[in-house]
């Protein structure tokens, strides 16, 4: 599910960033006292991690993992990022292992990232099996409809996924959307203004409504046009044209493509395909999280009863 089993995703997030995070969430859901901490008190515990909902793709277990570290306590993993779980209804997918108060201060945090993750690593998943199946060699790409603050999970899971996670943010790849082009005055002027800033390092991608447009924006020395909300019967002969003029131009397609009907817009003439719906309203993957009650030896009990 992952681009390969021997290229360890996790290794592309830096060590410092995840302890930053990790601890504005923490702090975020615990700003002060934490008064059921008193309930539990430091005794050793030990958690099981359960997935709910089968067929899932796992991701963000870094975040998880960083989260119970943060806080002392040890996760042990059945699984890793880009396995898929299940069949069973429920799976045991790791195993945590520390202070009581502790645990459960992480619980929420931790849980929250790893189903909100691995729902849009499934989703990714599911897309481009959708894409492979088909015979489309292209890329199925993520958009920049993130959650604020919370950007770098949702790509990461992208990545776990198998799709593209498109540009990371605004001082990555340029891209020109219909409000850049109106402000500017014409598409010809924005890609000049742009390219005077990005140089050669940075490719320019340009919003197009139209043929023409497109046209215009490849002209101009764009490396990338998005045929945006393009029928899929609009888009082919779109495409066909703008290739048949420049070989080496990359052609997007995005706007109103979703999991129902990305096929048809595979086309040998579109490279990458855009889908806003990889992040925004994709279902969550169920987890729970379950604090084992101690099991005492043989005789201890009776002595510990009243």
């Amino acid at each position: 599910m992952s681009p390969s089993k021997h290229i360890i995703l996790a290794h592309s997030i830096p060590p410092h960033t995840l302890t930053r995070m990790v601890k504005e969430w923490l702090a975020e859901d615990t700003p002060n006292l934490d008064p059921a901490g008193v309930c539990v008190g430091s005794q050793e515990v030990e958690a099981r991690l359960l997935c709910k909902s089968s067929h899932s793709v796992l991701a963000g277990s870094p975040f998880f993992t960083a989260v119970f570290t943060e806080l002392g306590c040890i996760v042990d993993w059945m699984y890793q990022d880009g396995d898929e779980i299940g069949p069973d209804a429920v799976t045991l997918t790791a195993v945590v292992r520390g202070p009581a108060r502790c645990l459960l201060l992480g619980e929420r945090p931790a849980l929250n990232c790893l189903a909100r993750a691995s729902g849009i690593a499934t989703r990714c998943y599911r897309l481009r099996k959708t894409a492979t199946a088909s015979g489309w060699h292209g890329e199925v790409a993520g958009t920049r409809k993130t959650t604020p603050g919370f950007r770098l999970v949702e790509k990461y899971a992208m990545l776990v996924g198998g799709t593209s996670m498109h540009r990371m943010d605004l001082s990555g790849m340029v891209m020109l959307k219909d409000n850049h082009v109106w402000a500017s005055g014409s598409i010809t002027e924005a890609v000049k203004a742009a390219r005077s800033v990005c140089g050669f390092s940075s490719k320019i991608e340009v919003e197009c409504r139209s043929t023409e447009e497109g046209m215009e924006a490849a002209g101009a020395g764009a490396d990338i046009v998005m045929l945006d909300n393009f029928h899929p019967q609009e888009l082919q002969t779109a495409a066909g044209a703008l290739k048949a003029r420049f070989p080496a131009l990359l052609i997007e397609a995005s706007g109103g493509v979703t999991p129902e009907n990305l096929g048809k817009y595979f086309c040998p003439h579109v490279d990458i395909i855009s889908l806003g719906c990889i992040t925004q309203g994709c279902p969550v993957v169920d987890f729970s999280l379950k604090v084992q009650k101690p099991v005492f030896p043989s005789g201890i009990a009776d002595v510990l009863s009243p």
